[in-house]
């Protein structure tokens, strides 16, 4: 066991005027395991590069451990996986690969083939298997969830529980919940370290905000106040001053006008102190502002039907067909493993172009907004995406401010936005329209637990018909009104 230490930590990339970290300070024990938060965009993965001496930084990061990265960066794919994992962990067996791997559910067999044919959820686990193998090390996890289903998200949570020594990025609460024991969040001007899980930590979290909430409607009404004191302070001070002008005895008023200047000063720089320092109270308030979307209604109930349907690759299906109806006011979430077709059938009913089997049917003039999961398109600044896409540039802005972007990543291009800034462009996209339908395909991938907790709420009060794949279990439950499992072949 030891601490590693974080003194005065400041860091600004070159190229920013803001600093991401001011003067942080905390410490944490290295054989925790700990859940990282905080909003997209705020540093979390710069936070994670710090540790491991990517950059140049103000302050101190003590530590007397080795820090390993996950995703690992993995070149020649075409090489065996085997040779992959014994370059990550020589000091590893055989036998010992083979048992980690059992615990995530993962063939051997694949140790013996190319590392580039194995499947997205197969290379994170076998991955993080051989990482946490290096005795000694502290492992940094950066969204290791975005390509797993929800059974191999439940797999995974429940062997990070048996590890420890770890930090943790994931925005998925039921995953963070079942395999940490500490929670390092990243708000607003500091980080902060708390012990429990996600859960706990939330039912601190906001006691906290409602206690600044209440905090902050009692301190603007101080600031108001203390403004108009000081501004009638300047007021008296400026008469007093002017009484000098046609005094019969200037020496005694000159005098009086100085003494009770000096004392107007002290008393506004007084109050003015006291403004700045109210101002400064409320430093880690979450903005919570409610989103809003404009669905259409539909003319009939049924929107759309699905028919023995199924999609169609290299000559076979890749799942059992489906035959379902998408109805007005349902919220249908699309369920299954990883290569079931999830994705596609989304893109059948959007209309795209893939071989399948049975029939799609939509309603005649159906509108339909789509979330799609790439967002690798991505380009240019909001202003023109905007214009490209025929949104009202003032809504589509006001809906990302509410969901953490600041005003300056505005002007940046996108393709400098992190992935879950990207992501959240096409969500405010989706919002802006108004739709019969609204079709998301995994849209919370990289999204932060604040703007997933917005979104819910959203779907909660507006209520649009709507189909979607997500893994978030706890996001699905709270949304769903109807479950389709797709089962492979």
């Amino acid at each position: 066991m030891s601490i590693i230490k974080v003194e005065n930590l400041t860091f600004a990339y070159p190229s920013s005027f803001d600093n991401i970290f001011e003067n942080v300070n905390f410490q944490i024990d290295t054989d925790w395991k700990l859940g990282f938060i905080g909003r997209n965009g705020r540093g979390k993965t710069t936070f994670l590069n710090l540790l491991q001496g990517k950059y140049e930084y103000s302050g101190k990061i003590i530590s007397s451990v080795r820090f390993d990265y996950f995703p690992y960066e993995v070149r020649e794919k075409n090489r065996l996986t085997q040779d992959i994992l014994k370059e990550i962990c020589p000091a590893a067996e055989d036998w010992q690969l083979m048992r980690e791997l059992s615990y995530l559910d993962v063939d051997c067999d694949c140790l013996y083939r190319p590392f580039g044919i194995l499947s997205g959820g197969e290379q994170t686990k076998v991955l993080l298997a051989a990482l946490f193998l290096n005795e000694g090390h502290f492992l940094l996890i950066d969204e290791p969830t975005n390509h797993l289903d929800v059974q191999a998200r439940q797999l995974l949570s429940a062997y990070l529980q048996k590890k420890k020594s770890f930090i943790l990025v994931s925005h998925d609460r039921l995953f963070i919940d079942g395999c940490v024991d500490h929670i390092l969040s990243l708000n607003r001007t500091d980080i902060q370290v708390q012990s429990g899980n996600f859960t706990s930590f939330m039912t601190n979290f906001e006691r906290q905000q409602d206690f600044e909430r209440k905090q902050n409607s009692r301190l603007q009404k101080d600031i108001k106040r203390l403004q108009e004191a000081a501004k009638q302070t300047a007021n008296w001070a400026d008469i007093v001053e002017a009484s000098k002008i046609g005094a019969a005895d200037k020496g005694y008023v000159g005098h009086k006008s100085a003494k009770m200047m000096k004392r107007a000063k002290v008393t506004e720089a007084r109050q003015q102190k006291e403004i700045e320092q109210k101002t400064t109270l409320l430093k880690n308030t979450e903005i919570e502002s409610n989103l809003k979307i404009f669905p259409l209604t539909y003319r009939s109930e049924r929107l759309a039907s699905f028919s023995s349907a199924a999609p169609y690759y290299s000559g076979k299906s890749v799942c059992l067909p489906v035959t379902f109806d998408i109805k007005r006011g349902q919220r249908i979430a699309i369920e299954g493993k990883n290569g079931s077709g999830k994705s596609s059938l989304l893109k059948l009913l959007c209309g795209m172009a893939i071989e399948h089997t049975g029939t799609i049917d939509t309603g005649s003039n159906l509108i339909i907004s789509y979330i799609p999961q790439d967002t690798s398109h991505l380009q240019g600044t909001l202003t023109e995406f905007a214009a490209s896409h025929n949104l009202n540039e003032s809504l589509f802005k006001a809906i990302l401010h509410k969901m953490g972007f600041d005003k300056h990543q505005f002007e940046k291009d996108m393709l400098n936005f992190s992935a879950g800034q990207k992501k959240k462009t096409l969500i405010a996209k989706s919002l802006c329209e108004s739709a019969h339908l609204y079709v998301w395909d995994e849209p919370l991938n990289y999204i932060d637990i604040y703007s997933r907790i917005q979104i819910e709420n959203l779907l909660k009060e507006f209520q649009p018909t709507m189909i979607f794949v997500e893994h978030d279990k706890a996001f699905q439950e709270a949304i769903a009104t109807n479950i389709i499992e797709l089962k492979r072949v």
